[in-house]
């Protein structure tokens, strides 16, 4: 098992989740096969019982599980089926620590942060990743009843949880598990996951282990500072973890000049290591801007994943040729599609005509994230709802939307109302004015 851990710095809310999923997407389209794990650091058992304005949405998976809307996100992105046990916090480590000090399971002694909630951590990251999530589009979650300890365990299952951990001809085990790390380095409650992480490293060894980071590249007066991506891996280091790669989010295309300067001072290899994750027109669009800053190279040679023998007839890291039509996208130029790069797409579905599985999902997927782009007529929805000032409260009814009209091929506008502003008490207190004509 591979493991390829995303962290992040500076600020929240710069997206590691659609890093992850896009990291994810583009190995699959390398013949792999992919699961995640996303690591929550606050005190809550779940997402269940947390304000929509405080956390998003609260997506629940096909086993009840309460999670982090970023699983959505995963699910989405992906096409696996997570289990509850996929989504750690640090209540649902706590509680299994105390659980198991209460059974005397540790025979007396002094039970500490370091190193029984560490090793809990391990362990349950281990066990998670060996669950299967992906049997070609069927789903395989079993229901289990919620207890005091999590779901109770059943029959032929070994996750941490009790989740289906087996793998036969339909159920097969990833090749890589994909972590995310909630939160910010540098905060006090995710520090003993960035502890368990700095050990997991040498648990599996350098050979299974791929940190990466996710940074702000602010633009101030026309130029692109680097400090505080510089001041977040050198907090990263501190604790004993060096990225081998550094995702910049920014506005504009990242210069060379910026990856340059940041590669010197980041002790990553070399400027190519440093991948500009700059705004571009569509979500679906950042796994082919990582295939294009050759990404899945680095992780191969960094996992040593042309000498796994499993992986050999199955691991394929031109992808069937769609890697060679990368330098005709321009998206690490911040330039749009063009006639050119869909025509070739187009003559994709003759001439990809021998691809099968997850290469062929690749090839797809460039078509319909350039072809978005494309779409002219547009249709309009009203979503009416009690939490519209955060949108990421109803995002997965927001991508739901979304993929309905691109099957369409529209463009979606949504129109957002207040709930409480259709209530008549409403309208009398604002003097019967009518917010919301359309």
């Amino acid at each position: 098992m591979k493991y390829i851990v995303v962290t992040g710095g500076v600020v929240s809310g710069l997206g590691k989740g659609v890093t992850i999923s896009s990291m994810g997407r583009m190995l699959q389209g390398c013949g792999l096969r992919v699961t995640s794990i996303k690591i929550d650091p606050y005190l809550n058992v779940d997402a269940g019982t947390m304000s929509p304005f405080e956390h998003g949405e609260c997506f629940v998976l096909n086993d009840g599980g309460e999670t982090d809307l970023d699983l959505g996100n995963y699910e989405r992105f992906l096409s696996i089926s997570l289990t509850s046990d996929h989504n750690i916090t640090t209540g649902k480590i706590y509680r299994k620590v105390i659980s198991k000090e209460r059974r005397g399971d540790y025979l007396g002694k002094t039970v500490q942060v370091v190193p029984h909630i560490t090793d809990e951590i391990q362990r349950w990251i281990e066990e998670v990743a060996h669950i299967p999530v992906d049997d070609q589009g069927n789903r395989h979650w079993e229901a289990h009843a919620l207890g005091e300890d999590g779901p109770r365990k059943t029959p032929k299952t070994n996750g941490p949880s009790g989740s289906s951990g087996g793998e036969d001809d339909q159920h097969k085990v990833a090749d890589v598990c994909l972590i995310e790390v909630g939160g910010t380095v540098g905060d006090i409650e995710s520090s003993v996951f960035l502890e368990a992480l700095r050990q997991f490293q040498f648990r599996v060894g350098p050979s299974n282990f791929c940190l990466t980071f996710v940074s702000l590249v602010p633009i101030m007066g026309e130029e692109q500072k680097t400090k505080p991506t510089q001041h977040g891996v050198r907090d990263l280091r501190s604790l004993g973890l060096s990225p081998t790669v550094i995702f910049c989010r920014c506005k504009e295309v990242l210069e060379e000049g910026t990856k340059s300067k940041i590669a010197s001072f980041c002790h990553v290899d070399g400027p190519e290591c440093v991948l500009s994750v700059h705004d571009v027109s569509n979500v679906y669009h950042v796994p082919l801007l990582l295939v294009e800053q050759k990404l899945h190279r680095i992780l191969a040679d960094k996992l040593h994943l042309g000498s796994i023998a499993e992986l050999e007839g199955r691991l394929d890291l031109t992808m069937n040729g769609l890697e060679e039509t990368a330098n005709m996208w321009n998206l690490i130029e911040g330039v749009g599609a063009n006639e050119n790069v869909l025509a070739v797409l187009d003559r994709g579905l003759h001439e990809f005509d021998a691809l099968s599985g997850l290469s062929r999902s690749m090839v797809d997927w460039a078509r319909m994230a350039f072809k978005l782009d494309g779409f002219q007529e547009e249709v309009k929805i009203v979503i009416v709802g009690k939490y519209t000032g955060l949108q990421d409260s109803y995002l997965s009814v927001i991508k739901s939307l979304k993929h309905a009209s691109m099957a369409v091929e529209h463009k979606l506008e949504l129109i957002w109302v207040e709930a409480a502003h259709l209530d008549k008490q409403f309208d009398d207190e604002n003097g019967g004015e009518k917010e919301y004509n359309e």
